[in-house]
């Protein structure tokens, strides 16, 4: 698992983006058997890889010094004849775009990161009746019910259970402190979750009960957890949805721009 991650490590400096999102660096970390993990190696070295843990799209990377030599093509060509049809482009640079276009891929998703820089602190929101506070133990099944409505159109999100919560709760970013979580009448209707590494924050899931839709809940949940973070990075990130107009809408109310984004390239049937 070394190699992989170093070769990982490689590509996101020279890339600006990294190579393995969230859900395969903790398949990574918890040594779960994936459904794809292909290495090539070339003069002793690991030039390439493709990783995907259950059933999530597969990623492809190669090392900036081998690139151009047909490793990522055969790689991704392989895995397309073998039956796999969707792949993360993190950042979808402009060789992961030549890769699908020779693939006969097509982009079916785009997830935009907005990123919020040196900006004055967030203006704190209340609602009638709502009670925001930081996370107890006893709130998780809570949440986890309130996620699964909140999510339940969201091919990864949506399925986080306990097992989920308690292995990203056991990271070493994990502050309780920085779960944030709403009440109304005594009942769990929405919660964000804050995650700072280095000096950069992020909205890491802002969650709210369809129910509580339209009643203002998301956009006070995001500042609640922004003040916090605020006061501790200068810099902000977030992950959303690019068809995602109603969220769009209030992320840039709150100072966020366009930073990067990842599309999922999908085969046709």
């Amino acid at each position: 698992m070394t190699d992989l991650r170093e070769l990982a490590e490689r590509v996101a400096a020279a890339d600006g983006v990294a190579p393995l999102n969230e859900a395969s660096l903790l398949a990574l970390d918890a040594v779960e058997a994936a459904r794809v993990d292909e290495r090539v190696e070339a003069d002793g070295l690991l030039v390439a890889a493709a990783y995907a843990p259950g059933d999530a799209p597969v990623e492809v990377f190669v090392d900036p010094a081998r690139r151009r030599e047909g490793f990522g093509t055969r790689l991704a060509a392989a895995l397309a004849e073998r039956g796999e049809r969707r792949f993360w482009a993190h950042g979808d640079l402009p060789g992961a775009q030549a890769l699908a276009a020779r693939l006969g891929l097509r982009a079916v998703r785009t997830l935009l990161v907005l990123r919020r820089e040196d900006a004055s602190p967030a203006e704190e929101r209340t609602l009638a009746g709502v009670t925001i506070r930081t996370f107890r133990p006893d709130d998780v099944d809570a949440i986890l019910a309130v996620n699964a409505r909140a999510f339940a159109d969201h091919p990864e999100q949506g399925a986080m259970d306990r097992a989920d919560f308690e292995r990203r709760a056991a990271s070493d970013w994990f502050d309780p402190e920085g779960l944030f979580v709403a009440e109304r009448d005594g009942e769990v209707v929405g919660f964000h979750w804050t995650k700072v590494e280095g000096d950069v924050g992020e909205v890491y899931v802002v969650g709210v009960d369809p129910a509580e839709h339209g009643r203002g809940l998301g956009t006070a949940l995001t500042a609640h957890g922004l003040r916090h973070l605020d006061e501790r990075v200068p810099v902000v990130d977030l992950y959303v949805e690019a068809d995602n107009a109603p969220a769009l809408a209030v992320y840039q109310r709150l100072g966020f721009t366009e930073h990067a984004r990842d599309t999922l390239y999908e085969a046709a049937r």
